[in-house]
């Protein structure tokens, strides 16, 4: 494996997480909203990654976003101004805490690929030094 080799597969798989950091944060950001509807509340969401092959190296790419299995909550709240006649709202389908521990997660996978590019950079530039 060549050492820009290195960088490329670390490289895609940092923009992978990205990827998943983003799909968190608008979980987040969405999490203890109201909805007037169960169809129009918001759905936490997710990145599916899929292993790639290129020049005998295992990369990887976001193969697609799709929405998770959890189901929005009907509560009880007719001070909402949006609660139907019975008083209820739908609350925004998003488990906060495993949101926080993807959030945590994704960081250390993509502090990882940093850490694996700047050994990479450190290696080459002892390598070029010791020419």
């Amino acid at each position: 494996m060549s050492g820009m080799n290195v960088f490329d597969v670390a490289g895609r798989a940092m923009s992978a997480q990205m990827v998943r950091l983003n799909a968190t944060a608008s979980n987040l950001a969405n999490a203890r909203t109201d909805y007037a509807s169960r169809d129009e509340a918001y759905r936490a969401v997710r990145p599916v990654f899929r292993s790639v092959m290129e020049d005998n190296l295992a990369t990887v790419d976001v193969e697609r976003i799709v929405q998770t299995d959890l189901e929005p909550q009907r509560r009880h709240d007719p001070s909402n101004p949006i609660a139907d006649e019975e008083g209820y709202v739908w609350e925004a389908a998003v488990d906060e805490t495993a949101e926080m521990i993807d959030m945590l997660e994704t960081a250390r996978n993509y502090q990882n690929n940093v850490q694996v590019m700047q050994t990479a950079k450190s290696l080459i530039l002892e390598t070029v030094r010791n020419q």
